[in-house]
């Protein structure tokens, strides 16, 4: 019996850790047997730059060896005024944060970008080839390519130009239209309402606790405009509350009911694309568990309203302190 409640307690945690980074691939990383079976493709290893000695705060960093990372994108579909011309699909990675794994130390970290960034953008040919560079919002680096593999792969490669070309080994991007469906799946999800939605659903009165149910969820983990603040970064403080809750909520339902997992990794297997393999994505599950969770970070900056949608320039410094801190050692 405790054997027995020992072990749906670990795959709970390998269920609800990884859950609460990554926007549902959590019970993603479960589902072995559902990914022996599928023929995944691998677009050919992103042409990285030289990792460069950096230098911050008047000291010399380096990019040391024993850290590993995983790049998670919530995509959703953008509108038709969007779309850039080239080879290009009707998505953006509207939630972007990469996991980052530390062998040495024996941590995972997380690093939340804002979907907003303005970075240099790969720009892909017909056959896939990188035939330019824009400078763009970050969430449209995946509306380059096929809309599977080759759009997360120009996304990772852009992160990693971001983060002074870090390494980006793996990558997952789920589907936003499953937010809603895994969150009733757990008997929907209570907040205590952040911002002031009046005029875009009165239900969601500012300072009042909710339980999100259905669309509702996504109404406040997406909602900008009509609200006061309709920055990106006002948003991200939202989708971490969230998550925080659905963490604590997805614990509750695994202990209670035995075929949650189950049930949560076969909803789950059609809205996912990953480089991964079954065991790999096990192994990284399993990691995650093992190791000290030390937190989710964000990168500073500034929003400014563009032409035709929100930018945010991120600090320079700020991207410095993270890179540094996550990935870098002093130069000898």
């Amino acid at each position: 019996m405790g054997r027995s409640r020992e072990r749906k307690k670990h795959y709970l945690q390998i269920a609800a850790v990884v859950f609460a980074f990554i926007f549902l691939l959590s019970t993603a990383l479960l589902m072995v047997s559902l990914w022996e079976n599928r023929n995944l493709t691998y677009f050919p290893e992103g042409s990285f730059g030289a990792q460069s000695v950096i230098e911050y705060n008047g000291t010399e960093y380096e990019f040391r060896d024993g850290i590993r990372t995983l790049l998670v994108m919530g995509l959703d579909a953008y509108t038709e005024a969007d779309v850039i011309e080239g080879y290009t699909n009707p998505r953006q990675a509207d939630f972007v944060m990469l996991i980052v794994i530390d062998d040495v130390a024996k941590t995972v970290s997380a690093l939340h970008i804002n979907r907003d960034t303005m970075a240099d953008v790969p720009v892909l040919g017909l056959a896939g080839e990188k035939i330019g560079i824009v400078n763009k919002q970050l969430a449209l680096a995946y509306a380059y390519g096929n809309g599977k593999v080759v759009s997360c792969r120009n996304t990772a490669d852009t992160v990693s130009s971001l983060l002074y070309n870090v390494n980006i080994d793996h990558y997952v991007s789920v589907t936003m239209e499953s937010v809603p469906l895994f969150n009733d799946l757990v008997g929907g999800v209570e907040v205590t309402v952040l911002d002031d939605f009046s005029g875009v659903d009165d239900e969601l009165v500012k300072g009042e606790t909710v339980t999100l149910m259905g669309e509702k969820v996504m109404t406040y983990i997406r909602s900008r405009k009509g609200l006061d603040d309709s920055t990106n970064s006002a948003r991200m403080l939202r989708q971490r509350q969230y998550l925080n809750a659905l963490y604590e909520k997805s614990l509750e339902r695994a202990e209670a009911d035995e075929t949650f997992i189950l049930d949560a990794a076969v909803l789950m297997a059609d809205y996912m694309i990953s480089d991964c393999a079954s065991n790999q994505l096990t192994e990284l599950a399993q990691t995650i568990v093992d190791y000290e969770f030390i937190g989710i970070r964000s990168i500073e900056g500034k929003n400014v309203v563009g032409e035709m949608h929100m930018e945010f320039y991120p600090e320079i410094e700020s991207i410095k302190k993270n890179v540094t801190e996550l990935f870098c050692a002093p130069k000898n």
